[in-house]
């Protein structure tokens, strides 16, 4: 038992890194095919922001529809959003002493964290999504997609922006070499994420549920994380706070409602009794923040608190 939970532990670990990595490589090389191809800078930057950071999520939740394990989508969603609210922002938080957002975010991430967080929890808060409440999940993020890419500008996410400014060098055969292992490497390591989970989850004999809420959870985070620092490295706090905004919109909406277009998924009980009651509080904590216009070092400690209950409680030490 404990030589099969180490093997699939160290497959665990490193299908997170193939797939972390393989997204990192696809989303920068297709950054530098898409300026190949003209296509507009603020496009290309609002469409990394939809879909890149998000990238690990959408990819475990594909792999985990192809295996019929469907418990794990959700699980899988619910758990970034509070790591991404309760830990990466609580990191953020500590690291910055004090967050100063400008008043600009609160049209654009705000108000569609505000929706989707209230969409989700709504279609979610009896235990199943059904295909026809993932629908309007997926309209949702299709609705979004349209309204920043054809609308005003100044109401686009400030991550998009950021990215649209970031100089990309031309496409090369190294640039299509990453593109491909990028691709690759996001199916691979989201293919054996799922198979490692099942069989952890086995030789435990607990729900995969709550290994995806919690350690896939953490590893499919890391994006944001890398995101967010690096903006803050860079000075710009907004963007680092607007990039968990933005993130868990379109976890919910795109990395859920896309699988959930082809089966009913179901949520295992500690998402539904534990998960969906953190997530609605921590998301109501983040929104009253953002609408301060700041975060102080002490608020981002309690943060981190309020995750390790999460863990505790899930895990159920």
């Amino acid at each position: 038992m404990i030589a099969g939970l180490g093997i699939w532990g160290f497959v665990l670990v490193m299908s997170l890194v193939v797939l972390v990595k393989g997204a990192d490589s696809f989303i920068n090389s297709a950054e530098k095919i898409g300026k190949a191809f003209k296509l507009s800078p603020f496009v290309i930057g609002v469409l990394l922001v939809g879909i890149g950071t998000s990238l690990p999520e959408f990819a475990s939740g594909v792999a985990a529809l192809l295996a019929g394990n469907v418990e794990i989508i959700a699980a899988n969603a619910i758990g970034s959003n509070i790591t991404n609210i309760l830990l990466i922002v609580g990191i953020l938080a500590v690291l910055a002493k004090k967050f100063v957002i400008k008043q600009d975010l609160l049209a654009s991430e705000l108000s569609l964290f505000v929706v989707s967080t209230s969409l989700f929890i709504g279609v979610a808060f009896d235990g199943v999504i059904t295909i026809l409440e993932s629908s309007l999940l997926a309209i949702g993020f299709i609705i979004y997609l349209f309204y920043i890419l054809f609308g005003n500008d100044k109401d686009a996410p400030a991550t998009a922006k950021y990215k649209a400014e970031l100089e990309t060098g031309k496409v090369t055969k190294g640039t299509i070499v990453a593109f491909v292992l990028g691709l690759g490497g996001v199916i691979l390591g989201a293919r054996f994420l799922i198979e490692s989970v099942v069989s952890i989850s086995d030789i435990l004999g607990i729900g995969t549920g709550v290994i995806a809420i919690t350690i896939v959870a953490l590893g499919t985070s890391l994006p944001e994380l890398f995101v967010s620092l690096s903006a803050l490295r860079g000075g710009s706090t907004e963007v680092a706070i607007g990039n968990i905004f933005g993130s868990n919109a379109f976890n919910l909406l795109f990395a859920v409602g896309v699988p959930g277009l082809f089966s009913t998924l179901p949520l295992d009980p500690k998402t539904l009794s534990i998960g969906i009651p953190i997530l609605a509080v921590a998301s109501f904590i983040f929104v009253i923040t953002g609408i301060a216009q700041r975060i102080y070092r002490w608020e981002g400690l309690m943060f981190l608190v309020y995750y390790a209950f999460f863990v505790i409680k899930v895990i159920g030490f």
